[in-house]
């Protein structure tokens, strides 16, 4: 089912979804899911999370159009959205260029929205990014029991190779590879760097279980959302890296919270 010429009623699946069209114009949000935090305050309707969102309810509210994501949203439900009538827009992002091509193609056709100023800012900010020192490599947690880290082909790996980090695990078979902590301790990585999302690792849990090794604690909203935070996204994850490097740990301040 297409799009309609005029679009009033959007639901989002997906965190950094919400806060592009939020960006733009809140008052288009009917329904997010429970976990779509920024902006904070939206009115809409919580249906759900990503894995699980309640289709009678979204179709109840009668959206324009229903934004997914292929990694974040499961072809069943969204196959089942399509069934109840209603229209899905699906984006695939793996790196920033594809990340800035598909929100400009969802925000102006997806959502029928006037192109954000927010996204030349993004375009312009990772256009004169501040790398670090060339040949660091990193480990990259996201997870812990059992221990996940970023593998090939990822979003957040791609922005860190463009601030000067190499993934260690960036030629893995999988995505997402489950790793053993005694591997992880023995990699051949200069830091290890820690979002705070999707698994919140913070100053006391992370960092101790990688001793002797620099660790960052950084934004995890910076480093895997595509949206109007990646205007912010190279400055601040240059400065936590640097701060990690530099220090051994960053301190709360610096990761963002």
């Amino acid at each position: 089912m297409p799009v309609p010429p005029r679009v009033r009623r959007v639901v989002s699946l997906v965190p950094s979804l919400t806060e592009s069209v939020a960006g733009c114009d809140a008052g288009l949000l009917a329904g997010v899911t429970d976990w779509c935090a920024h902006p904070p305050g939206l009115a809409a309707a919580r249906i759900g999370g990503t894995k699980n969102p309640d289709v009678a309810a979204i179709a109840a509210l009668a959206p324009d159009v229903v934004l997914a994501n292929e990694e974040e949203n499961r072809e069943p439900d969204l196959a089942a959205l399509r069934a109840a009538g209603c229209p899905v827009w699906v984006t695939r992002i793996r790196d920033l260029p594809e990340a800035l091509a598909s929100l400009d193609r969802m925000l102006t056709l997806g959502c029928r929205l006037p192109r954000p100023g927010w996204l030349d800012a993004a375009e312009a900010a990772w256009r004169q990014v501040p790398a670090l020192a060339p040949g660091r490599a990193a480990i990259v947690p996201v997870w812990r029991r059992p221990w996940m880290v970023l593998g090939r082909d990822t979003f957040a790996g791609d922005l860190l190779a463009r601030l000067g980090v190499a993934n260690v695990y960036a030629g893995h078979a999988e995505r997402y590879p489950r790793i053993g902590l005694a591997e992880l301790q023995a990699a051949p990585a200069d830091l290890v760097v820690l979002p705070d999302e999707p698994y919140r690792f913070g100053p006391g849990d992370g960092p101790e279980a990688f001793p002797g090794r620099p660790a960052a604690l950084v934004s995890g909203r910076h480093l895997t959302w595509y949206g109007p935070s990646l205007a912010q996204a190279p400055a601040l994850l240059a400065r936590q890296l640097r701060a990690g490097l530099t220090s051994g740990l960053a301190g709360p301040g610096e990761a963002g919270r």
